[in-house]
């Protein structure tokens, strides 16, 4: 796919994450009936109401594409082609329910095991975040389309040392060895996938997660951050891939980074 294609579909996935994200910051705090699933996660009406909210807009705009989502994923899906969607309705919902700023909206198109196009709206910071052939951010505002979009891209590091930013829920004891191994300056913790945009935009260096995630919780951020000019990397140091079901579509872990040190 060319990278205007790329670009006009995701800033098509942009107005959905967008509505969605109006619909979520709409339904009243004693309205959000959280409840337990089965792997001890919080979900809540937000987050079923976001996803089928998202699958009806994607089925008009991509007909016959995939969608894996995270409230409606099963296991025993059939055959997976190279192209298909990945969906999380409501990244963070441990910040949602915290009343915490640091939740979003994902969306992203992957093609050959590739995060290709995404998009992220953090609805609480009134920001909308969009990657595909490049990467740009924009005001939620109060509309659906995306108006005042601005080019981000992602920054070398500092000499004085990298910006890490961190999980705000989930920081494990491998990633903390591995800040310490290398030369961390600042360290944050923010939740959700808004991580990789802020890395996008250059307000962080790099983002370790060695604990396992699922592909839904990356994806869109993996497009916005390869579009600014960055990438992320297993253990190996190759690209994180997408549709891996014989894991259950669960990532092994990664390194986020704006400009990888030695790398231009």
């Amino acid at each position: 796919m060319e990278d205007k294609a790329r670009d006009d579909l995701a800033k098509k996935f942009g107005e959905i994450v967008a509505e969605a994200g109006h619909l979520i910051t709409a339904i009243p705090q004693s309205a959000v009936g959280a409840t337990r699933k089965a792997d001890g996660s919080p979900v809540s009406r937000a987050d079923v109401e976001a996803e089928m909210l998202i699958l009806a807009r994607l089925a008009a705009l991509m007909p016959g594409v995939p969608v894996i989502a995270e409230e409606s994923f099963a296991p025993d899906l059939g055959p997976l082609p190279e192209r298909f969607l990945l969906v999380d309705p409501l990244d963070g919902t441990r910040e949602f329910l915290a009343g915490r700023e640091e939740f979003t909206v994902n969306i992203a198109l992957i093609e050959a095991g590739a995060a290709v196009a995404g998009a992220i709206c953090a609805p609480a910071r009134d920001e909308v975040f969009v990657g595909g052939g490049a990467a740009f951010q924009a005001p939620l505002g109060t509309g659906g389309a995306l108006t005042g979009l601005t080019p981000i891209a992602a920054g070398p590091a500092p000499a004085a040392g990298l910006r890490a930013i961190v999980s705000r829920s989930h920081l494990d004891a491998q990633s903390e060895e591995w800040m310490r191994q290398h030369r961390v300056a600042d360290l944050k913790r923010v939740g959700s996938s808004l991580k990789f945009c802020l890395i996008a935009r250059g307000d962080a260096d790099v983002y370790p997660r060695l604990a396992p995630t699922m592909e839904w919780d990356t994806a869109a951020g993996h497009a916005i951050l390869n579009a600014a000019g960055g990438a992320v990397v297993d253990a190996q140091g190759l690209p994180l891939r997408y549709g891996k079901k014989e894991t259950g579509f669960k990532n092994p872990g990664f390194i986020a980074w704006g400009r990888e040190p030695g790398k231009a």
